[in-house]
């Protein structure tokens, strides 16, 4: 059962090639569990794309260009249309359920371009400046795990603003109280490493992913009344880039 929620986890949420596995309760039951282990990917392929980048001598601007696009593979950029979507929702400055019905829209709006072109230049400017850093960079990689972990913890927790969504379709399958505390004790156990590979860094980047928590939280309250799977991914993107950022801006400063 537990492989067959991983399988469901990772084709949901990865371009990684999965076994079939059929998207039934039992199947669906602890998915948000294995969810995180995505992230777990994506930390390990950014740590050899780092050692890589050391090893040979690579230019910083390739290593970080090749760092940025890493999660893109991985997941497909299923998270970075959440983000677009949301980022067109929330400019419109419309009634909630016009905002959305813009999360459903598949056209690409003035703001989500704007949002794309933000979001990547974050990226490759914290790259460019972190990679450098094995603490910053190590940091990060359990970043993604973290963001994956509250994302989680949010699909559990908070009300849903439809109830035929992706989102809806999982939590309403989902051991919700199990999940959420899985996803908790990752949490502690991500910090606890984080804290040991350097305390400074390790504490202002969780620190960060949970101040993003709370923003996300209260804009999908006041805006859209609940969440949603474009909401998540809008979370997580920003959730994963603000660590980024203080990451590169601490690993100078300290």
């Amino acid at each position: 059962m537990l492989w067959n929620n991983f399988k469901v986890a990772f084709a949901m949420y990865s371009k990684i090639p999965m076994p079939r596995a059929d998207w039934s309760k039992e199947n669906m039951k602890y998915t948000f569990c294995f969810f995180p282990f995505i992230g777990l990917v994506i930390g390990a392929l950014s740590l050899a794309v780092g050692w890589a980048g050391s090893r040979f001598g690579f230019q910083a601007a390739f290593v970080a260009a090749v760092l940025v696009l890493v999660p893109v593979w991985v997941t497909g950029g299923i998270h970075v249309d959440g983000l677009l979507d949301t980022s067109d929702a929330l400019s419109s400055w419309q009634e909630k359920e016009r905002r959305l019905e813009i999360l459903k829209d598949s056209h690409a709006g003035a703001f989500a371009v704007i949002t794309a072109c933000v979001y990547f230049l974050a990226w490759y400017g914290a790259y460019s400046q972190l990679w450098l850093c094995k603490p910053a960079l190590e940091i990060m990689a359990l970043g993604f795990m973290v963001s994956r972990c509250f994302s989680g913890i949010s699909v559990m927790t908070f009300p849903k603003a439809r109830k035929d969504g992706t989102v809806a379709e999982f939590s309403r399958k989902a051991e919700d109280l199990a999940v959420r505390n899985v996803l908790i004790v990752y949490l502690v156990i991500l910090l606890a490493v984080m804290v040991w590979i350097q305390p400074v860094l390790g504490i202002l980047a969780f620190a960060a992913a949970g101040a993003i928590f709370l923003f996300y939280h209260h804009k999908a309250m006041k805006y859209f009344g609940g969440i949603t799977g474009d909401l998540a991914g809008y979370f997580l993107c920003l959730c994963e880039v603000g660590m980024a950022v203080v990451l590169a801006v601490a690993s100078v400063l300290i």
